[in-house]
């Protein structure tokens, strides 16, 4: 797991080595400046030599400005370093994100994916500020007060090493107690961002509902998790300041006694006797700053297994070695195949699925609610592989295709329509980035979005608010589909993305795709008859499985179900589940 992080370390190492070079040169110059004073007290103060109270002062004052600058580049170089590490993190879980499988999303919610590139690479950069400068400055610290103490006077040495063995015990109950809890609010950090995000990318709905006191209680419920479980653990942490308060009055208590007799029996000078001071409180502030480190890390160690859960997940869906580089044609094969959402477990979405479909063809797709229309797409483009049997397009297997050269041949319009904040030709060129504005025009001509493009003001340099939330349902529908023209694919895939477009329109779309791209094999999934009657053939959907598959002609004369579909549409209750009775 620490190897997985400081692997991201990356272009920062020089100044993750040279924070610490600096941290120890800084403690350096602090260590020695007790000692100076002692000396300063003993021979200038008690001796009455004032030259040698100026002497030794200026080489203090030269000392602290050393000691200040190191301090100063050791922070800059410490900023750098744990920042940049928390850049690196973000990026390798971003790129990481883009190359998951749908299977592998599923795996996390959006939430918990936004939380651990947020809160939980932000305890991770703390805890690395931390680790590689406060982790050196203060073993060098005490381990070097230390030195000077056994130096000057051993046998007033025993009370630092009791001091350290007693804190030792009480940071290593406090951090083995505290590092479980943490792993519980972080997951409650998940529930509370997922609520927020909801709410948030919902609200048109929550206020037309007037759900907003059902949303706030919800909200609470998760706020009230969260505070409950951040107050447990911070009240364990809470032990630490009087423990160390305790340890540090201790030892004054014991030094000023005992160093006060080896003072008046002449065993050590008043000048050794300050500079132990000195030294014993920098033994003890150490102490607190490792304190503070292990509870800085015992935070950031749940962080860090969450970042490395998801650095570490394999993608479900890779390519193969010298994967097939180009797409022959639009035929669709599907033999025998079976799939389901949780492989190996609960039932399979789609069952024995046996069709084949020549390029050029337009294939409607039609069954109720959960009849797998959706996944079955999805294979075609390998957004998810099949648990059994085998997907072809273009005569070959899609497992043997590079993945970016066949999704870029398949262009799917999904079910979700999504814009992005930009213009209208900054979103339709993400179906080509180098498409020309000319091209951009022609594919919302053949969507029928150039008759309200062309209405607005600005026409394609309109900007697209987040989400898409300043066009309509509709409008948002067909420049999807312009995009996905931009493609050029040899297979378009249209998931349900002319529901909220009226049947004209609708007609009108199909149409154009007749004489703009014929030798496109077009599979369009629907609710409505209207929108797939005049496909060359028609799959009906049940329960995963086909039922048919011919064209509508022989569908309405063969097949009960899809007839029980056109009488029930055709009488105006339109939807495709109205003929469940």
């Amino acid at each position: 797991m620490i190897k997985t992080i400081l692997g991201q370390v990356k272009q920062y190492k020089k100044a993750t080595l040279l924070t610490p070079l600096f941290t120890a040169l800084e403690v350096v110059m602090e260590v020695l400046l007790p000692f100076i004073t002692a000396i300063i007290i003993d021979k200038g103060i008690e001796g009455g030599n004032i030259q040698a109270v100026y002497l030794y002062g200026g080489i203090m004052i030269v000392m602290a400005m050393f000691s200040l600058t190191f301090g100063v580049l050791a922070g800059k170089y410490a900023a750098r370093a744990s920042s940049g590490l928390a850049c690196n993190l973000r990026e390798s879980m971003y790129r990481k994100i883009q190359e998951y499988s749908f299977a592998n999303i599923d795996k996390y919610s959006t939430a918990g994916l936004v939380t651990r590139m947020t809160t939980d690479v932000t305890n991770v950069q703390n805890a690395f500020q931390m680790v590689i400068r406060i982790a050196v400055r203060a073993p060098f610290m005490l381990i070097s007060s230390m030195a000077m103490c056994f130096w000057i006077q051993p046998d007033l040495s025993f009370v630092f090493v009791a001091a350290i063995i007693f804190l030792a015990i009480v940071l290593i109950l406090i951090m083995s107690t505290t590092i479980k809890v943490f792993e519980q609010v972080f997951k409650k950090y998940d529930g509370l961002n997922a609520s927020v995000q909801e709410n948030v990318s919902a609200i048109r709905v929550v206020k037309a509902y007037v759900r907003e006191a059902y949303e706030n209680e919800k909200f609470k419920k998760a706020s009230d998790a969260l505070y409950k479980l951040s107050v447990k653990a911070e009240s364990i942490l809470a032990f630490n300041g009087p423990v160390m308060m305790i340890t540090v009055y201790g030892c004054i208590i014991a030094l000023s006694w005992f160093g006060a007799q080896f003072v008046v029996d002449s065993k050590m000078t008043t000048g050794e006797l300050t500079s132990m001071f000195s030294y014993i409180m920098g033994i003890l502030m150490s102490l607190m700053m490792l304190s503070m480190i292990f509870v800085m890390v015992t935070m950031s160690l749940a962080s860090c297994r969450r970042i490395v859960e998801v650095l570490e997940e394999e993608p479900m869906i890779k390519n193969k070695e010298n994967p097939v580089m180009e797409v022959k044609n639009g035929d669709i094969d599907f033999n025998h195949v079976y799939f389901s959402y949780r492989d190996g477990s609960g039932d399979s979405t789609l069952k024995d699925i046996d069709l084949h479909i020549k390029s050029g063809e337009t294939i409607g797709i039609i069954g109720g609610t959960g009849c797998g229309k959706s996944s079955f797409a999805n294979l075609i483009s390998r957004l998810y592989d099949v648990q059994k049997g085998s997907v072809l397009v273009g005569g070959l297997d899609v497992k043997e295709y590079d993945m970016e050269v066949l999704r870029n041949q398949v262009a799917v319009v999904l079910q979700k329509n999504v814009l992005f904040s930009g213009t209208i030709l900054e979103n339709l060129r993400w179906g080509n980035e180098t498409a020309t504005k000319e091209q951009c025009i022609e594919a919302c001509r053949q969507a029928c979005a150039d008759e309200f493009v062309e209405r607005f003001p600005k026409q394609y340099d309109t900007y697209i608010e987040q989400g898409g939330s300043n066009v309509s349902g509709g409008q948002k529908q067909r420049l999807c589909i312009a995009r996905a023209l931009l493609k050029q694919p040899k297979i378009l895939i249209l998931d349900d993305s002319t529901s909220a477009v009226d049947t004209a329109t609708d007609a009108k779309i199909r149409k154009m795709f007749t004489k703009t791209i014929p030798g496109v094999t077009k599979l369009i999934i629907a609710q409505r008859i209207s929108s797939v009657q005049d496909a060359d053939r028609i799959l009906v959907l049940e329960d995963g499985k086909v039922n048919a598959f011919d064209t509508h002609e022989n569908l309405l004369e063969n097949n009960k179900i899809y007839r029980e579909i056109y009488d029930a549409q055709s009488k105006g209750s339109g939807d495709f589940d109205v003929q469940a009775g």
